[in-house]
């Protein structure tokens, strides 16, 4: 058997392995019903989950933000994946955490195939929508997706790679599954931390932008002055994904040789392998 035959064959609930067919949830659990869950993605290189102490913090972060309580200490949650990569020989993959709240708190752990995307991706960009709606509790990486799958589905529906959450005052805050990049006169916008979600990926962006001698502002992009043509580099990140060129947003172009974007992009998928640190 392979290795991509092995991943996914095994999971973790509340620290025991078991086969992935029982890694279930009862719909009768109200904190199911209730979406009260919180939850990370992560990816694994060579074996390695890449920024693990980073993404077990967010996830305690998370937890206190929405009053979930729960027993498991960051150092055990890091012995359980290890023991999941170990269990499937995982090399390259990706693990999620989710961990679900109440009286009975259910914590699991799974692995899938590493999620990746076209060279053409990157080279040509990706297309995005605009869609009204905020994020609950937006620092918290939480269940609550019912808005995210809406404006995410919206996307696909036409043809697009991700869709930019807009709020109230017209301003673009970040992706359904990403967070948001935009030049002007070569200065990086980006939302204020206390608007959007704090990416574990956003922060090595900041990192390789300060390395670039990039400045950088936390300044909401007005949806109205991205489509007056102020800005002339657009992208977005995550852990999947990096930082990935938009080369289009409700149609309108913006297209270019995403020279900024990719030097960062490449920055950051160098520092999890561990080069430059």
């Amino acid at each position: 058997m392979n290795e991509q035959q092995m991943i996914g064959m095994h999971a973790v609930l509340n620290g025991a392995l078991i086969s992935a067919a029982e890694a279930t949830v009862p719909v009768t659990d109200r904190a199911v019903q209730y979406g009260f869950s919180t939850y990370e993605s992560i990816r694994v290189v060579g074996g390695h989950p890449v920024h693990l102490s980073d993404h077990l913090l967010r996830l305690q972060k998370s937890c206190e933000g929405i009053g979930l309580v729960h027993p498991f200490s960051s150092a055990q949650i890091e012995r359980w994946v290890g023991a999941l990569i170990a269990a499937d020989a995982i090399s390259d993959a990706t693990i999620r955490i989710q961990l679900y709240g109440g009286d009975h708190p259910m914590l699991f752990i799974l692995a899938s195939a590493m999620l990746t995307y076209p060279e053409q991706y990157y080279r040509d960009g990706v297309g995005a929508t605009t869609y009204r709606g905020e994020r609950l509790i937006p620092s918290c990486k939480t269940g609550n997706l019912l808005l995210n799958y809406m404006a995410l589905a919206d996307a696909n529906r036409r043809g697009n790679f991700e869709a930019l959450l807009v709020d109230r005052h017209g301003h673009i805050l970040e992706g359904t599954r990403s967070n948001f990049f935009a030049f002007r006169d070569g200065v990086l916008y980006t939302a204020r931390d206390g608007e959007v979600l704090l990416g574990i990926t956003r922060e090595q962006v900041i990192r390789a932008a300060a390395k670039l001698s990039i400045p950088v502002v936390y300044e909401a992009v007005q949806v109205e002055d991205l489509f007056a043509g102020l800005y002339d580099e657009l992208f977005i990140s995550a852990t999947s994904m990096a930082a990935m060129p938009l080369s289009r947003v409700d149609g309108m172009s913006f297209l270019g040789s995403y020279r900024r974007t990719l030097a960062i992009k490449d920055l950051v998928r160098s520092w999890e392998m561990g080069e430059g640190q």
